[in-house]
């Protein structure tokens, strides 16, 4: 961190900490696409790849239509675009737990390799709990578990549960805590330690290093070219650590009041929920260092999704904004990654790439992939933009977004509250965000007493669940945590902070402790 910045408090952290952001994208923003296209009435649907599945954690749900070397793709049409952004059937609930696999007695990361490696846990889980391996240029990198969860690295070397689709709050939350339990159990065979949270607290960006993934180098590479509005993303790469929730649409109208509402609540979330006080070993100012590492983490594919805050959002809008945005990797059929072509996905659509060869959707939904916002959307939506909560409260997290995206007057009710602010003003409450935590103001409104509301419409939504059979009926309790930081104006951050200073000692196994599950 720069000194300047870890020196200051309060708004001047804030204002050391941002970046400005400019409206718009790489390029101009394409409407009417289909003028450049084959026209989706006569498009030629192509072959299906049957190894196509539908993961919960990467929400594709497209089918992967590959050139076989003999034949051109066929030329992508508007409605092939439209496609991967499918409704459901019903409306699930999934959950995504960052982890890090650390040393119980330093707090630092496990290397990839070795005996007590990263790789040797996702070995172990594979021999003792089965599935089928994931593997990026022959390193292992995760499994997908035969109840169709998956275990997966990320490029720090933190681990990562994501659930399968469950009918509610309550059993992702029994899923999710029993899978934790369960690789908790297993990673302390190899002396280590499974530590949810905001980020990784002790390692210094400095000695790294990185999980084997080819499409890693190639992001570390993009960041690197974007000079300082790219310089923080190693530090996301490297230590974030979330709780994110996964949930659905099923309509383009469900679609647009759940999208508009979770993307004008996002940064309320994320104040109420800072909780990265702790960077490479030092407390020096910030409550939320993992949201100060994505000010900088290439601005036009991350934070707020611009066209969301539109009461009328459709698909489309979507569309168009990502056209305007490069890919940053693609897949080939041999299973290796390449680097894009520094050009809007639209230029792609037009001209191809460099070797002649045209996007299919599985190279559209690899770039919905690489588009960071608040809330990410593919066939589901993604809400990903706050800090992890310590390890007995993650279920606030899913409990928080459930009540108020499924429950039809919560809903209604928060994008009331909240629709009114504007793009700038979201951009601007998440530059004072890292620094300020639940003090942070939105449009020069306090943060707290909107965070206080959303809870009473989280809560009043979760209890219409109960009401309708569809949770069991302690599961409006999983708020009560976040109900006492409202009260008490304590976040996590400010929690742990007095907890490292006070009965921690600064003693990175002391947090660990008190933190692993």
């Amino acid at each position: 961190m720069p000194a300047p910045l870890a020196r200051a408090r309060g708004r001047d952290a804030a204002t050391a900490a941002g970046v400005a952001v400019p409206v718009g994208a790489y390029g101009p923003q394409r409407r009417g696409f289909d003028a450049v296209v084959t026209d989706p009435r006569t498009a030629d649907p192509g072959p299906t790849d049957p190894g196509t599945t539908a993961s919960r954690k990467s929400g594709e749900r497209v089918t992967d239509r590959r050139p076989t070397g003999r034949e051109p793709a066929p030329e992508l049409s508007r409605d092939d675009l439209r496609a991967a952004f499918r409704p459901a059937r019903s409306e699930q609930v999934g959950i995504e737990v960052e982890c890090g696999l650390v040393d119980p007695a330093t707090g630092l990361a496990a290397r990839y390799t070795g005996r007590c490696g990263a790789r040797a846990v996702l070995e172990a889980v594979l021999a003792g709990w089965g599935g089928e391996r994931q593997e990026d240029s022959g390193h292992l990198t995760g499994v997908r578990l035969p109840d169709g969860s998956q275990i997966t690295l990320e490029h720090g070397g933190q681990i990562e549960y994501s659930s399968a689709p469950a009918p509610n709050v309550g059993r992702a939350v029994d899923d999710m805590r029993s899978a934790l339990d369960r690789l908790a159990d297993l990673v302390s065979r190899f002396g280590l330690a499974l530590l949810p949270g905001g980020n990784l607290p002790f390692d210094r960006l400095a000695d790294v290093r990185w999980v084997p993934m080819t499409r890693g180098a190639m992001m570390r590479d993009h960041f690197a070219r974007l000079g300082e509005a790219g310089s923080r993303a190693p530090y996301v790469m490297a230590f974030s650590l979330s709780t994110q929730v996964t949930l659905d649409y099923l309509s383009p109208a469900d679609l647009a009041e759940k999208l508009r509402m979770q993307t004008a609540a996002a940064p309320v979330v994320s104040a109420l929920l800072v909780n990265s006080p702790i960077h490479e070993g030092r407390s020096e100012g910030l409550l939320s260092h993992r949201s100060w590492s994505w000010l900088r983490a290439d601005a036009y594919r991350t934070g707020p999704l611009p066209p969301a805050l539109r009461p009328d959002v459709t698909v489309d809008d979507m569309v168009d904004w990502a056209l305007g945005i490069p890919l940053i990797h693609y897949r080939t059929p041999d299973g290796r990654y390449h680097a894009a072509p520094e050009r809007p996905f639209a230029d792609l659509l037009r001209h191809g790439f460099d070797d002649g060869s045209r996007p299919t959707p599985a190279h559209w939904a690899a770039h919905l992939n690489q588009l960071w916002t608040s809330t990410r959307v593919r066939t589901t939506l993604e809400l990903r933009g706050a800090d992890g909560p310590p390890h007995p409260f993650i279920a606030a997290v899913p409990a928080l977004w459930t009540g108020l995206s499924y429950h039809p007057d919560s809903r209604a009710a928060a994008w009331e509250l909240l629709g009114r602010y504007s793009l700038s003003q979201h951009r601007a409450a998440l530059t004072e965000l890292p620094a300020q935590g639940l003090a942070t103001r939105l449009g020069g409104d306090p943060v707290r007493p909107l965070a206080a509301e959303l809870l009473r419409l989280a809560r009043v939504g979760l209890t219409a669940r109960v009401a309708a059979g569809l949770e069991p009926p302690h599961v409006p309790g999983y708020l009560d945590p976040l109900d006492e930081i409202v009260a008490t104006g304590r976040t996590f951050a400010e929690q742990d902070l007095q907890r490292w200073h006070g009965e921690f000692r600064r003693d990175p196994a002391r947090y660990v402790a008190a933190h692993r599950v």
